[in-house]
C-alpha cells in the first residue's frame, strides 16, 4: 500500500490517534456507510463492541466518546473540541444518539457501549459496530485501529484492494536500502524523492499548501499549550507545566535566556510539554505519526525554525517530506502503534523521523539522514507502553520532550560522521518489530503492567 505524507500527518483531537481518532473515523465511517446504503432511516438501535486495548484503556483514552461522536457524523479533523463534552452531555441526559447528525436512535450506554475482555486476531484495538432494525441486524463491520489514526475494515483484510486500485510511485520504496540508493541513482534529495512521490495523488502546490496547513496546526497546538495553565482531565492531577515554563523562559534576566544550548534544549521541553499538554486534554493537534507521540516532530521543527534566522517554508515543506519517509518504513516494517510494539512503535518512530526531517534542513546526505534516523530509534527500542490511568499523561508527556531532544542529539552525531555506521536502520526497523513481538501484552498500551501497575501499588 503507498503511503502519503498526508496519511502520517493528520489533523486531529487528543488524547490517542489509536484510540481516539481511529475509533472516530471509524464510527463516522459506518455512519456514512448506512447513509450511502440508504439505511439511515430504518436504524433503531447502534451497538458498539470495543476489544483488545480499546477496551482495556478505552474510557481513559476516551474511545467510547469518539465512537459515538463518530456514528453523530463528527470527523476528528474537523470536529470543534469545545463542542465534544456538551454533546455527550446530551447524548447521556437524554439517552437519544442523532445517528449520521440527523437519525434520532435510542442509545443506552450500559447496554450498548461494550467493552470486552477479550481479543481480534488481526490487531489488539479493534471494534465492531452493529446497526439493528426492526428485522435485525441491517449492517455490521469490524475495525482495527492501527496506529497513527489509521482504521482498516475487516471488509479490506478479506478482499485486498486490486492493483489496479494503486497508487504507482515513481519512486517506490520499502525500505532505507532502497530509499539510499534511489536517491544516489537519481541524485535527489530524500525530500525530493517524497515530493515527486506526493505528486501522484496531488499537485505540488495542493502538497505545498497542505504541508504548510500541517505547520500551521502544530504551531496553533504549541501556542495554546503555551498559554493554557489547570489541570489535566482524568482524575491524576497532573498539572500543566508548558505556560509556566514559557513564562520563566520569556523572562530576560534569568539564565535559561537564548544563546545558550541550555536554553534551546528548554525550549524543545517547552514545545513538546505543550503539545502533549494539549493532546491530553482533548485538544486540537495533528497526528505525528499518532497523538501519544505528537509533541516530538513539532518541538524539534520549532526548535529549527526558532534558532536558525533564515529559516523558511520550504524548510517546513523539506523537513515533513523527509520525515514522512522514515515513517513509512517503520509502518510498512514495524507498527507506529503502542498497542502492537509498545512505545518504541509511537516515541521510537516519531524520534526517528524528527532525525530525518531535521538532518534534510541542515543539509545532511542522504546516508547522513539514514544515519540520523538510525540513532534516534536504536537508543528506543524495547520502550514499553504504561500509561498510568490508561492516561495520555504519565509518562507520555515527558517522554515527548526528552525523546526531542534525543533526535537532535542523534542529528548533531550523524553530521560529525560520513554516514557510514554499523547497525542500518533497516536492521533496527526489524529489531523494533521483533522486540514488540517479544513484548508481554501488560507493557503494549493495557496499562497492566510497568508505571501503571507502580502507581497503583504506591
Amino acid at each position: 500500500m503507498a503511503i502519503s505524507v498526508f496519511d502520517l500527518f493528520k489533523i486531529g483531537i487528543g488524547p490517542s490517534s489509536s484510540h481516539t481518532v481511529g475509533p472516530m473515523r471509524a464510527a463516522a465511517s459506518f455512519a456514512q456507510a448506512l447513509r450511502e446504503r440508504g439505511l439511515l432511516a430504518q436504524v433503531q438501535r447502534v451497538e458498539v463492541r470495543l476489544y483488545g486495548s480499546l477496551s482495556a484503556t478505552g474510557v481513559g483514552h476516551a474511545t467510547d466518546r469518539a465512537c459515538l461522536l463518530g456514528l453523530m457524523g463528527q470527523w476528528p479533523d474537523q470536529i470543534d473540541p469545545h463542542s465534544i463534552e456538551p454533546r455527550i452531555a446530551q447524548l447521556l441526559q437524554e439517552r437519544c444518539l442523532m445517528l449520521d447528525g440527523c437519525q434520532p436512535v435510542d442509545f443506552d450506554y450500559g447496554r450498548d457501549m461494550l467493552l470486552l475482555d477479550e481479543s481480534l486476531a488481526y490487531h489488539p484495538n479493534a471494534m465492531t459496530l452493529n446497526a439493528e432494525g426492526e428485522q435485525g441486524c441491517l449492517f455490521s463491520q469490524t475495525y482495527y485501529s492501527v496506529g497513527g489514526g489509521f482504521i482498516v475494515e475487516q471488509a479490506e483484510i478479506d478482499a485486498p484492494q486490486s492493483s489496479a486500485e494503486q497508487v504507482n510511485l515513481p519512486y517506490e520504496f520499502s525500505s532505507a536500502a532502497e530509499l539510499l540508493s534511489l536517491c544516489k541513482q537519481h541524485g535527489v534529495s530524500v525530500s525530493q524523492l517524497m515530493m515527486a512521490n506526493e505528486r501522484a495523488w496531488r499537485s505540488e502546490d495542493d502538497i505545498r499548501a497542505g504541508l504548510l496547513k500541517i505547520w500551521a496546526a502544530m504551531r496553533e497546538c504549541v501556542a495554546n499549550g503555551m498559554r493554557n495553565d489547570g489541570i489535566l482531565p482524568g482524575g491524576l492531577n497532573v498539572k500543566r507545566r508548558a505556560a509556566r515554563l514559557h513564562r520563566s523562559l520569556q523572562e530576560v534576566g534569568k539564565p535559561n535566556v537564548i544563546g545558550s544550548t541550555l536554553s534551546a534544549m528548554e525550549w524543545v521541553n517547552l514545545f513538546a510539554l505543550a503539545v502533549n499538554e494539549e493532546n491530553a486534554a482533548g485538544g486540537r493537534m495533528v497526528t505525528a505519526p499518532t497523538n501519544g507521540a505528537a509533541g516530538i516532530i513539532p518541538a524539534v521543527l520549532h526548535y529549527y525554525m526558532k534558532f536558525n534566522p533564515s529559516a523558511c517554508d520550504d524548510d517546513v515543506v523539506a523537513f515533513l517530506l523527509a520525515a514522512a519517509a522514515v515513517g513509512i518504513l517503520c509502518k510498512k516494517n514495524a507498527s507506529i502503534s503502542g498497542a502492537e510494539v509498545g512505545c518504541q512503535g509511537e516515541v521510537g518512530s516519531a524520534c526517528s523521523m524528527a532525525a530525518a526531517g531535521l538532518a534534510e534542513v541542515l543539509g545532511a546526505t542522504a546516508p547522513q539522514l539514514e544515519n540520523a534516523a538510525e540513532i534516534a530509534l536504536e537508543h528506543n527500542l524495547g520502550l514499553t507502553c504504561d500509561p498510568v490511568g490508561g492516561l495520555v499523561q504519565i509518562p507520555c508527556i515527558e517522554r515527548n520532550a526528552i525523546a526531542a531532544v534525543k533526535a537532535i542529539n542523534a542529528v548533531q552525531m550523524a553530521l560529525r560522521g560520513d554516514g557510514e555506521h554499523f547497525i542500518s536502520l533497516d536492521r533496527v526497523i526489524r529489531t523494533m518489530r521483533d522486540t514488540g513481538a517479544d513484548m508481554h501484552a501488560n507493557y503494549k498500551e493495557t496499562s497492566r503492567g510497568g508505571l501503571a501497575v507502580a502507581y497503583v501499588e504506591c
